[in-house]
């Protein structure tokens, strides 16, 4: 406590009192603030008796103290009580109050749909519909109701969906804009049918430029867009609005056969070519900056206007500097993921410089494992093998991230190897443009890109291949090596196996060899590589070293030849007789047509010993196949197709004999 300084003692001393400790602790803040307000010290008063009375202001203090803390604490519990009270007021006194509570203790049974019994939700159902008809746009607008109605979309049968959507109509545009309102629509496209579909589709008529810019809206459009929600006719309504204003106010009917190919437009408008050029680009430049970039509607329309764009024009060169100038990549991969979006890229890539070529493959730097998988994606890497001249950044920018890392190569490979898609980039260069390997809307795009890169391309088109074949051919021999038996249990696998074999440079000694070991053992066992129709034709197309070419009207072997019969024979020796009669019997036909097989009179030997027993084996196997056909006594097929019976192999064999 602080000392007083006196001015007159009665010694007339003049100067500063020393302090006086109290016992005990320190007193609180509490006493020193209010013991300024409790006590008045007079001149006259002596150090003790400041001492006496300061103690007990200090405990009154104290005490006070409490008594307020008390106070306080009580009063919040009372006001949190207070405030309860007023929320729950508020809420009765909004409309509808008593059914929107009872709807969401409804909602919130019927959403756990696993817990709920088929007569208790029916009735359940039942009872919601007799609270939300009739008063569906006062639910809807709310985020918490809004949630009630779309559990009755969900339950409803189609009649009572066509009731809710009569309810609501001209209101869909409002409901898209809506941050919570926006799920009901989309239950309504799904769940409804054409009528539904009908109602809601034309209210973004007229709206389209503005709705795709809008955060909540945009998101609406574009699912009515890029499904099968909306027809043709009307999606060729929508994407047409982004062509400029003239194209939403004066809009054509949604009757019949409706274009939205802005060559026609332009076939038939010639003069309304800049406008529309400029509107368009500025539509998806807006977009693009604003890294609302995933829309198929978007793709769409820069598809149409790259494709309309004049070769060498401003325009041009103007679209191809919006797509490098996204400095996250997220345009271009976005892009890759659409049919549209993925041609984009391929034709940006054939038109492009040098220099733009490698800027748009950079940004799927690490990107390319994901594309390669993908319907639409993997033609981007197509495109970069047919059109960028340096093939070194080629192999460094692809081939790392679709080969996988040396510990991931193994797996990575097999699993790509058999996958429907992910396999075409790894076999494009060893086969080329294959039809069972290339799909027809991937010809025609590579058909395309060949008539530009004449243009801009400088390196010869077998060089470049060659060169990326070389590249690559390391790897995929080391994948068949290390992972045959993985492979072959698969027929994309077994394909696979034989395609890299005969299209790949490099040392194969090791590939070769791990295949043929596979052939070892009893054919006649579970599992064998040889009871399998992909696994046979493999081993026939090794033997014979090359496809068989209908325009040669031979086998087209290639150079240097496999030697892969030498080293087969080696390994089916012991079993050449069940070879011979089972499933995989080409593969001994194969064996004995080929120039280079060194042992065909030591096969012909062995066969010609067990003349009778192959031929009863053809005979058997006749039988067998006209039971599992239903071919009754009388020897008339239950079908009138004519079917071959026995094994045609077998009977090769013996005609050779």
């Amino acid at each position: 406590m602080a000392g007083i300084k006196r001015k007159d003692s009665v010694g007339g001393w003049r100067g500063k009192v020393k302090r006086t400790k109290l016992e005990g602790p320190p007193a609180p803040k509490t006493f020193k603030k209010n013991a300024k307000k409790v006590i008045e010290l007079n001149k006259t008063d002596t150090v003790d008796e400041v001492s006496e009375n300061n103690l007990d202001a200090g405990t009154t203090a104290t005490n006070g103290a409490a008594e307020l803390k008390f106070d306080q604490a009580s009063s919040s519990k009372e006001a949190h009580e207070k405030q309860k009270i007023l929320a729950q007021e508020r809420k009765a006194a909004k409309p509808n109050a008593d059914l929107i509570h009872r709807s969401k203790k409804i909602w919130e049974r019927l959403r756990r749909k696993s817990h709920v019994p088929h007569d208790e939700r029916k009735e359940l159902v039942a009872e919601l519909f007799g609270i939300i008809t009739g008063r569906v746009k006062e639910f809807v607008f709310k985020h918490d109701s809004v949630r009630v109605v779309q559990t009755a979309l969900k339950y409803a049968n189609q009649v009572q969906r066509k009731a809710i959507a009569k309810e609501l109509e001209g209101n869909f545009k409002q409901l898209g804009e809506s941050k919570y309102a926006k799920f009901l629509i989309s239950k309504l496209l799904v769940h409804g049918d054409a009528e539904i579909r009908g109602l809601i589709v034309p209210e973004f008529y007229g709206h389209v430029c503005r709705l795709i810019k809008h955060p909540e809206a945009c998101q609406i459009l574009d699912d009515i867009y890029r499904g099968s929600l909306a027809t043709s006719s009307q999606k060729a309504i929508l994407l047409r609005e982004w062509y400029g204003p003239e194209f939403a106010l004066f809009r054509v009917e949604d009757q019949g056969h409706v274009s939205s190919r802005l060559s026609d437009i332009l076939e038939t408008s010639p003069e309304k070519r800049s406008p529309i050029m400029r509107s368009l680009f500025e539509l998806i430049k807006h977009l693009t900056q604003k890294s609302m970039s995933g829309f198929t509607m978007l793709h769409d329309a820069m598809l149409e206007y790259f494709t309309n764009a004049r070769e060498g024009s401003e325009e041009m060169t103007e679209f191809i500097e919006l797509l490098k100038s996204d400095d996250d990549g997220n345009l271009l991969k976005n892009l890759a993921f659409t049919r549209s979006g993925a041609r984009v890229v391929c034709l940006a890539l054939a038109h492009g410089t040098a220099k733009d070529r490698k800027q748009i493959l950079r940004a799927y730097k690490n990107y390319t494992a994901a594309i390669a998988e993908d319907l639409h994606g993997h033609k981007i890497l197509l495109a970069a093998y047919e059109v960028i001249d340096d093939t070194v950044a080629v192999s460094k920018a692809i081939f790392p991230d679709l080969l996988g890392k040396a510990d991931q190569l193994s797996a990575q490979l097999v699993e790509y190897a058999v996958h429907p898609t992910a396999r075409i980039p790894l076999l494009y260069l060893p086969v080329g443009r294959a039809k069972w390997l290339l799909p027809s809307d991937d010809l025609t795009l590579l058909e395309e890109i060949d008539a530009r890169r004449a243009t801009t391309s400088k390196k010869e088109p077998a060089l470049r291949r060659q060169e990326l074949l070389k590249a690559i051919s390391k790897s995929l021999l080391q994948a068949v090596s290390q992972n045959a038996e993985a492979l072959v249990q698969s027929p994309f696998g077994c394909r696979f196996i034989y395609e890299v074999l005969l299209g790949c440079d490099g040392e194969k000694s090791e590939a070769l060899e791990a295949v043929a070991r596979m052939a070892e053992g009893d054919p006649n066992t579970g599992g064998h590589v040889a009871g399998s129709a992909a696994g046979g034709r493999m081993m026939k197309v090794l033997v014979m070293g090359g496809h068989y070419s209908v325009k040669l009207g031979k086998v087209d072997a290639i150079s240097p030849s496999l030697d892969f019969y030498n080293l087969l024979y080696e390994h089916i020796k012991p079993y050449l007789l069940s070879w011979s009669t089972g499933p995989s019997s080409f593969v001994i036909v194969g064996l004995l047509e080929a120039e280079g097989f060194e042992k065909k009179e030591e096969v012909l030997k062995v066969l010609k010993t067990h003349q009778k027993q192959l031929e009863k084996a053809v005979t058997e196997r006749a039988a067998q196949q006209q039971v599992e056909e239903g071919k009754p006594e009388t020897g008339k097929s239950k079908s009138n197709c004519n079917v071959a019976v026995g094994n045609a192999g077998l009977k090769l064999l013996l005609k050779m004999l």
